[in-house]
Formats: structure tokens, C-alpha cells, sequence
């Protein structure tokens, strides 16, 4: 019962310096197990200092030091695995044996052999993707009493007379693995724990990053300038604990706010190294202020002594920086430099939208364009005509023609949107038909058959005007018998289906050049609907032509 109470007693230390390391950043790792050389060596330093402390701190019983040295080896094998387990147990099976006594060597021996089967059960579960099942009490427990007896093993195997191992043993043996076992069971208790605030804090780290994507979204609509950089600027800085944000694109500071607003100056050329080689060779730049400090190019007295640097893309495209700067004397965590390059992804995406939006506005604005240009000539030069023929003999008939001419150029003019509704097609195509059917004289019959339910349909502006203006001019107006044209708008097959239909059946001919209008209609509506959507023409030679636009039943977006 002695030797048990001076162990427990040891043990306590051990738990006031485990805690004490797990408020150390490097504690902060073992939540992703991704250790540099330098960690390790941290790592190592700490625990062959535990091990030689709990030597130190045994009892001499009977010539023999009864400590829990042994707790340190088995930690430092179970969370670092075999290389680590066997430097620590090195370590302190050295130490242990230049103290001398007649069990030294097997003791000493037994140190470097737990702290490599630690370090086996470490790479056992880290193979198996089931790192964390390191930290779990039971897996602790386990290991060590397995480790202790072991180590018992190795003290009857080497130490000679072999009846004073034995004596050793029946001394030590049940105090040792209780107290040991127990002891490695209660810290990994305790880093479990911290793993699961950390786990916690992680998870408001996510939130914060969907809270900053939610603030930031449309910010970027118009694409990144001074203006909404210094807004997304503000945004990171309330929404972090950085010392500073800033936000340049690929020659420029476009923004900077926090610690230092008052010598990195908006509009300015960008000035540090760390920046220009994030941007020339696209990838994340890290100054840490311990190992790596930051030195401001521009002020000697800047108090910003860490940043992260995080290049912002458009596909493989560096267009700028995010550079998130830490204050002098604060570590900057791995977890911040992960929610920096988490934002500058959201940014990038959203600049990609922007710049997406943008181009298919032009795109849109171009085609309408180039829908009016090719309205505008031919259709005005001919109803000129044919109201100056008419003029003479039916005065009334030329003013009512001018009046739809006046209107069927407003709705051109005016419908700058690429979407309009069938209702409004319908509209505009109407004035069109009513100018063609006196210059045809009266050549023409219009028949409509159109779903009123479907009348506020949304749909690619000019859609009907082309494929209209497609059935006259090809083939109504080379009948020498009466043209019908149909215009069909009704659901079918859970789509929303329109036949523009004549009775000329000339298409045929020019089945390879469907018109530039046809074209550009066809394209408009599969860019927004999809590819099972757009235009088709069937032609049956000399009986009809029917141009059918297909969209989905829910109109265009």
C-alpha cells in the first residue's frame, strides 16, 4: 500500500504537466497526427523530460526505484508512434540505467521495448484510418498492463540471482501495473477530453466560415475593386481574431484594415516578398512569428509580426492575395490558415460566378443585338414600301400600318431584358403579322391556338420574331396559293411545347443554314434550360414546316 501511494502521488504530477501540454498549440496537432520533424522533436523533449522527472521522483525500495516512468514511454508511443515510443524509451531507459542497482539493464531494456509496442498499437490503429482510438482510456489501459507485464518478463529473464528477480517481482509487480496502467489510462482520459473541446471549437469554426460566406455572397457581383475588397476586408476582420486583413489583386493593395491601416495604404504597389511569391508561383505563404517572423517592408514599428498569405483563383488563374496578419507575441493557429484558404476558395468561386454572369449578359446583350440588326433593315425598308403604295388609294390602311409599325419598334427598342413572357411574344409578334398581312395582300391567314394558362411562361426575349419571320419570308411569301401560318402553344409530356407551322414546305431547302436567328434562339434556350431543350424544324416537302421550340414546364429561369 506504500509503494502504491507514493505512485498515485506521481501520478498527480504527471496529470498537472499533461494538462499544462495540452494548452500548448503543439497539442493542438494531435488532432490531425500531421507532425513535422520539428513537432517531433518537441514531442520528444517533452516526454523523455516526463520520463526522467518520474524517475526522479520514485521511491527506493529495497534498492529498487518504484516509479511511473514507464507512463511517458507508453504516451509518447501511443500518440507518435513507434519512432517516437523508441526515442522516448531510449531516452529514459539510459537515464534509467547509468542510476545503477542490480535490476539496471533489464529495466532499462523493458523502457526501449514499451515504448516500441506503444508505438506499434499507434501504427496498428493509424493503418486501419483509426488514429483516434489511441486516445481512448480502455486502448491505454490495456496496452500498458500488457507493457508491464512484459516488462516484468524481461526483469525474471535477464536479472541474476534469479531468486531476487522474483522477490522484486512479488514486490512490485501488483502496485506497478495498477498504478501505471491506470495512470497512462487517466492522461489519455484527459487528451481525449481537450481532443473534444478542440473538436468543438472546429465545429464554430465551421460555422464561421458559413457565416462569413453568407455576409460576403454578392459583395462580388460586380467583381473584386477597392470597394468591395474594403467590404469583405471588414467582414474577415470582425469575424476573426487577425490582427489585420488585407486584399490585393495581382500589383496592388486594394484593401487593409486592422493593426497597420496607417502605413499599408489602399491603391499602393504591394510591397512585401512573401506576397509576390504567393502570386508568381500560386500557392499559401506562412510566417508563423515564432520560427519565421514577419518584417514589414514599409514601417519598422509595424506591431504585425505573422501572416498568412492565401492566393485567390479563378480556375488555375491567380488574380490576387487574402493576407491574414497576426499581432506581435499571439501564435497564429493551423486552424486560422485553413479558414483563410477556405475564404479565399469562397471568394475565388464567387468571382468565377460573377465573371460567368457577366460574360453571358454580353453574350445575351450581343445576340439580342444582333436579333434587332437583322430585324430592323430589310422589315423597314419593305413596310415603307408597301405604305407608300398604299397610301394613295387607302389613306386610313397606311395610318393604321404606321401605327403597328410604331409599335413593333418601341417593343424592339424598349425589351433591353434577354426575358420576356409568351404573353409579351405574342404581343410584339402580332404587330409583325398584321404589317405582313396587308404588304402580302391578304395572302396570309394567322391562326391562333394558344393555353391562356401558359401566357406568363417565362421565355428568351425574341424567341418567336425568327422563326415567324422564317415562315413568311421562306416560305409563305413564294406561295402562289394562300399562306396559313399556325401558331401553336399548349403542354405536352410534362414540357411546355410551341409550333410556329406554315404551309409552304420549303425548308428543306435550306436545311443546312437554319437562319442566324433560328440559331441564336436555339442556343439561347439550351444555355438556359438545357440541352433536351431549344428549336427543331421538321419540313414535309411542299405540305408544311414546322419550327417547335421545346422548354421546360416551368418556362426559363
Amino acid at each position: 500500500m506504500v509503494i502504491l501511494t507514493s505512485l498515485f502521488k506521481e501520478i498527480a504530477v504527471f496529470l498537472v504537466l499533461a494538462y499544462l501540454f495540452s494548452k500548448t498549440p503543439i497539442f493542438k496537432l494531435l488532432q490531425t497526427n500531421d507532425f513535422k520533424f520539428k513537432n517531433y522533436l518537441v514531442l520528444y523533449v517533452f516526454f523523455s523530460s516526463m520520463a526522467v522527472i518520474g524517475t526522479y521522483l520514485g521511491e527506493s525500495i529495497e534498492g529498487v526505484i518504484v516509479n511511473n516512468r514507464i507512463i511517458a514511454v507508453m504516451i509518447a508511443g501511443l500518440i507518435g508512434g513507434p519512432v517516437l515510443g523508441l526515442a522516448v524509451g531510449i531516452t529514459a531507459g539510459i537515464h534509467r540505467y547509468f542510476l545503477g542497482g542490480f535490476n539496471a539493464l533489464p529495466i532499462a531494456i523493458s523502457a526501449i521495448v514499451e515504448g516500441l509496442f506503444a508505438g506499434l498499437v499507434n501504427q496498428y490503429f493509424s493503418k486501419r484510418r483509426k488514429h483516434e482510438r489511441v486516445f481512448d482510456p480502455d486502448i491505454a489501459f490495456a496496452t500498458t498492463l500488457i507493457s508491464e507485464i512484459l516488462q516484468m518478463a524481461i526483469i525474471i529473464a535477464i536479472t541474476r540471482p534469479i531468486q531476487e528477480s522474483i522477490s522484486l517481482i512479488k514486490l512490485i509487480i501488483v502496485p506497478m501495473v495498477i498504478s501505471n496502467s491506470l495512470g497512462t489510462a487517466l492522461i489519455m482520459s484527459l487528451f481525449k477530453d481537450q481532443r473534444l473541446n478542440y473538436d468543438k471549437i472546429g465545429s464554430t469554426y465551421s460555422k464561421q466560415a458559413l457565416r462569413i460566406a453568407k455576409r460576403i455572397l454578392g459583395e462580388l457581383s460586380k467583381g473584386l475593386n477597392n470597394n468591395s475588397a474594403e467590404r469583405i476586408a471588414n467582414i474577415l476582420l470582425e469575424e476573426t481574431s487577425v490582427g489585420a486583413v488585407a486584399i490585393t489583386d495581382r500589383e496592388n493593395i486594394l484593401a487593409f484594415v486592422g493593426i497597420g491601416k496607417d502605413h499599408h495604404n489602399p491603391g499602393s504597389p504591394i510591397a512585401s516578398d512573401i506576397t509576390k511569391v504567393s502570386i508568381s508561383e500560386n500557392r499559401i505563404m506562412f510566417l508563423d512569428g515564432k520560427d519565421e517572423c514577419y518584417q514589414c517592408p514599409i514601417s519598422e514599428d509595424c506591431l504585425l509580426s505573422s501572416v498568412l498569405v492565401v492566393p485567390m483563383r479563378i480556375k488555375d488563374e491567380v488574380i490576387g492575395t487574402i493576407k491574414l496578419y497576426g499581432k506581435k507575441n499571439k501564435y497564429f493557429f493551423k486552424i486560422n490558415e485553413a479558414l483563410g484558404k477556405g475564404i479565399a476558395e469562397i471568394v475565388g468561386n464567387q468571382l468565377l460566378a460573377a465573371r460567368y454572369e457577366y460574360q453571358k449578359n454580353l453574350l445575351t446583350r450581343a445576340e439580342l443585338n444582333l436579333i434587332q440588326a437583322q430585324i430592323k433593315p430589310h422589315f423597314l425598308f419593305n413596310t415603307i414600301n408597301t405604305i407608300i403604295a398604299i397610301n394613295r388609294r387607302n389613306p386610313e390602311k397606311a395610318i393604321e400600318l404606321l401605327i403597328h409599325l410604331s409599335n413593333f419598334f418601341r417593343k424592339i427598342l424598349k425589351r433591353n431584358e434577354d426575358i420576356s413572357t409568351i404573353k409579351e411574344e405574342l404581343e410584339h409578334v402580332n404587330s409583325y403579322l398584321e404589317i405582313e398581312k396587308v404588304r402580302l395582300q391578304n395572302h396570309l391567314k394567322i391562326n391562333f391556338d394558344v393555353d391562356e394558362n401558359l401566357m406568363d411562361i417565362k421565355i428568351p426575349t425574341f424567341s418567336f420574331q425568327p422563326l415567324v419571320e422564317n415562315a413568311i419570308k421562306h416560305g409563305i411569301s413564294n406561295l402562289l396559293e394562300k399562306g396559313e401560318l399556325d401558331i401553336r402553344i399548349f403542354r405536352k409530356d410534362g414540357c411546355i411545347q410551341i409550333d410556329i407551322e406554315d404551309n409552304a414546305g420549303t425548308f428543306v431547302e435550306n436545311k443546312d443554314n437554319p437562319g442566324l436567328g433560328v440559331n441564336i434562339v436555339d442556343k439561347r434556350i439550351k444555355n438556359l434550360a438545357g440541352s433536351e431543350y431549344g428549336v427543331k424544324i421538321n419540313c414535309d416537302s411542299d405540305i408544311k414546316t414546322v419550327a417547335t421550340i421545346l422548354l421546360p414546364a416551368g418556362g426559363v429561369a
